[in-house]
């Protein structure tokens, strides 16, 4: 029990039935010994991961078109600057050593489903609110009949692939050995997590790259905290890692929204 101390390095006390509730999980056996097996399955997947963790720095779209371009989030209801995530993220990357820093680009074709300028490329369902191209304005809900039928917020023209729109602030710092996740790649299916798109009929590698380097822990900040930086944090948690949602280096757009994201990733 020497191995998990509180903050001034003293051993958790632990009496004799907690002891003993913790050796059974391990002692999968039952024989009241531990086996050199079991004794691997016990430091590799909770000792390790509990005293020695290994963190991912997930950093979701810090792009122009979300700080100054065609969808910068200041110019909407919550009113807050996407550049302002830049000199926080920079301080961590000096002064937390993750050991894997992880960066989501939205990557859009030009004919993507979340364009307002393209609602006329697909036709809108019967339960849709609009039901003409010509209804559609910037930020209504509308249905696509597909396939697969898929529910929409419409958005001004981002992130084109290749564009200046869709590349990273120029002021933040990118690790030397940072992984690109590009998302939203799907023409028909948008993406606002940087695991799967938005009816998980597809992934990204993100899930791949972190397991592979062991990761246990993820920290996950960016634009917009209630859009895509929330749904990575929560498919985050959905897929087992122990999640942190870092508050001071995210911007989202609404108020209301901004609140019951962190309250859905606590």
């Amino acid at each position: 029990t020497a191995l998990f101390r509180n903050e001034k390095a003293k051993p958790y006390k632990l009496d004799s039935q907690q002891i003993s509730d913790l050796f059974m999980i391990f002692n999968t056996s039952g024989d009241g010994s531990m086996s050199m097996q079991e004794f691997v399955y016990c430091w590799n997947g909770w000792i390790t991961k509990i005293v020695k963790s290994k963190t991912a720095f997930v950093i979701v779209d810090v792009q122009n078109d979300f700080i100054s371009g065609n969808l910068a989030i200041i110019n909407c209801p919550a009113g807050q600057n996407g550049e302002d995530v830049v000199a926080p993220i920079n301080m961590l990357m000096d002064s937390v050593p993750f050991h894997m820093h992880c960066y989501s680009l939205d990557w859009h074709p030009s004919d993507h489903v979340s364009f307002i300028d393209n609602a006329h490329l697909r036709k809108l369902h019967g339960d849709s609110k609009a039901q003409s191209p010509e209804e559609c304005a910037v930020w209504d809900t509308v249905i696509f009949v597909g396939p697969p039928k898929i529910e929409q917020t419409l958005y001004p023209r981002h992130c084109v692939q290749e564009s200046w729109g869709a590349e990273l602030n120029k002021d933040l710092k990118v690790h030397p050995k940072g992984k690109v996740i590009h998302k939203g790649i799907n023409p028909n299916i948008d993406s606002y997590s940087a695991f799967f798109d938005n009816a998980k009929l597809g992934k990204t590698s993100l899930e791949e790259m972190i397991r592979e380097e062991g990761c246990s822990d993820v920290f996950v900040c960016g634009i917009a905290t209630d859009v895509c930086v929330g749904s990575t944090a929560h498919e985050a948690n959905e897929l087992g890692f122990r999640t942190v949602l870092i508050e001071d280096c995210s911007r989202g757009i609404q108020d209301d929204n901004i609140a019951s994201t962190f309250e859905r990733v606590k």
